[in-house]
């Protein structure tokens, strides 16, 4: 069967926009490296303010409404999700009309993965012992400023693993934006198939990026948890949060 391959279709022009399928490739990575990232960065901004406002002491109502968020966008489908803030939401908040594909999609997938993040967020700051926080208002921190200068940044070193997961998981979550039409890597393929009938090509070559991204991302994440351990913290941190 391997003699039947044939790599030399990327060389070939696929009579468009791009002189060859292996730049077309390129750029379909390009947009899913952009989808990634932008979604990420969403991801990030919103699930360490939803996480922290979890845990909140004396704050009911907003502890509510980080909980809210969290069932409600981790418990609908991601496709379903971005299917509606493409049909939906625009059709709700006219200002949104005017929003690409590329824009609704990164906000889906960054929602979507706020959520999860929100929850680390969540389990790493509840894990540390009680007297960080007591150590904070002792030298008369106000709350923003002991989650800031204490917690925060003591639970960050406790999450990096799982949000290692999440920041891997994004990018292949973004496989998603084809059904909206962004021209990333499934929807390149997808497309290339059809036009070239080389489906184990085009899919091998495919994989191979997605790996590429995913191996690149742990790499760098490693890299960051080293950096930031303390030997023996989060031992002692998910010891000292169960008294």
């Amino acid at each position: 069967m391997g003699s039947n391959w044939d790599w030399q279709m990327f060389l070939q022009d696929p009579g468009g926009e791009y002189p060859t399928y292996w730049q077309w490739m390129l750029s379909a990575w390009g947009w899913t490296v952009s989808v990634s990232l932008l979604a990420l960065v969403v991801a990030l901004v919103l699930g360490f303010i939803i996480g922290t406002l979890r845990t909140l002491p004396n704050s009911p109502v907003l502890v509510r409404l980080g909980n809210a968020w969290v069932e409600l966008f981790r418990n609908i489908p991601l496709l379903v999700q971005i299917f509606l803030w493409y049909h939906v939401v625009p059709a709700l908040i006219p200002a949104m009309r005017g929003l690409s594909s590329f824009v609704l999609v990164v906000l889906a997938l960054g929602f979507f993965t706020s959520a999860r993040i929100a929850e680390q967020v969540r389990s790493g700051i509840q894990a540390l012992p009680r007297g960080q926080r007591y150590a904070g208002m002792a030298v008369g921190f106000t709350t923003f400023q002991y989650y800031r200068y204490v917690l925060l940044p003591m639970a960050l070193r406790i999450i990096i693993p799982p949000l290692t997961s999440e920041t891997m998981n994004i990018f292949k979550n973004s496989s998603v934006a084809f059904a909206v039409s962004v021209s990333e890597l499934t929807m390149f393929a997808m497309q290339v198939q059809e036009e070239t009938s080389r489906g184990i090509e085009v899919y091998l070559a495919v994989t191979a990026l997605y790996i590429i991204s995913a191996f690149a991302i742990n790499r760098i994440m490693a890299v960051i948890e080293k950096r930031l351990r303390i030997p023996g913290f989060a031992v002692a941190g998910r010891a000292g949060g169960g008294h």
